[in-house]
């Protein structure tokens, strides 16, 4: 994900800084500005994923969550636009948004249904009771297809569903300060306290596609630079459907902030 990124990243600041053989890049202006004649518009974009993937709502498992904190989730999307009308004021984008989204948190819960690794490498399932550290870390292949309103020439709102494929998977933790019940709460009981912790990997539970709604705005600042805020929520639970271990459904909810540069 990090070598995409960076290689993406170049190219969007190659590409704005306009750094290109004079001929080619007359060229380029030419076929843009037929583009932008015919209510084309194209565009690349970068940001930040801020969020978490979370039940709605949080069931009573759940006890409290102790602490939270936002992985490193960087977003980088072209896109096109092609206006419907002669205002230009509504709109239709298709895009190819590469990023990823990420958490880290930890939880107190009680009879929280759970899946751990002991020491001597076997598994031992039943109900938790004590804290969960949880790791998120996803890449995906994103699909928008938004529809565009633009309120003012500098202000415009989109909104339509997404559709993500994985590339990259991680659900991680462990837990500790606690104890097992296993297979029911009613079974044996398995204590892990002070150091004492045991891992879980959920990651190849994962579903590879993923979709939802996304939801947001964007402010163009000069000609060509804009801001922008996009919600995405996911629909669809991040696991697979015949995964049991965890009893209730979780979904990516994102904020992304970022900038973009407009042709």
């Amino acid at each position: 994900m990090k070598r995409y990124s960076f290689t993406l990243i170049t190219l969007f600041i190659y590409i704005g800084m306009n750094i290109a053989p004079a001929h080619a890049q007359k060229e380029q202006n030419r076929s843009i500005t037929q583009s932008y004649l015919h209510g084309w518009e194209y565009a690349l974009k970068a940001g930040f994923n801020i969020g978490g993937t979370s039940p709605l709502p949080i069931p009573a498992e759940i006890r409290q969550i102790d602490s939270y904190r936002p992985g490193v989730a960087i977003a980088i999307e072209g896109n096109a636009t092609k206006w419907l009308d002669a205002q230009k004021r509504w709109g239709l984008t298709v895009g190819l948004r590469l990023e990823s989204k990420g958490m880290t948190t930890k939880a107190t819960v009680k009879n929280y249904s759970m899946k751990i690794i002991n020491t001597s490498g076997g598994e031992l399932e039943g109900l938790w009771t004590g804290g969960v550290k949880t790791k998120v870390s996803n890449s995906y292949l994103t699909i928008p297809i938004l529809a565009n309103y633009k309120i003012s020439p500098r202000w415009k709102l989109v909104a339509g569903p997404y559709f993500s494929y994985t590339i990259q998977k991680d659900f991680s933790g462990h837990v500790y300060e606690g104890h097992l019940r296993t297979p029911d709460e009613t079974g044996s009981r398995v204590n892990f306290t002070d150091e004492s912790i045991a891992t879980y990997d959920f990651s190849d539970e994962l579903r590879r596609f993923q979709w939802g709604v996304q939801v947001g705005g964007e402010w163009r600042a000069f000609k060509h630079l804009s801001v922008h805020a996009d919600l995405t929520w996911g629909l669809n639970d991040i696991f697979r459907k015949d995964f049991d271990t965890i009893t209730f459904a979780m979904y990516p909810i994102y904020l992304n902030l970022g900038f973009g540069y407009a042709f």
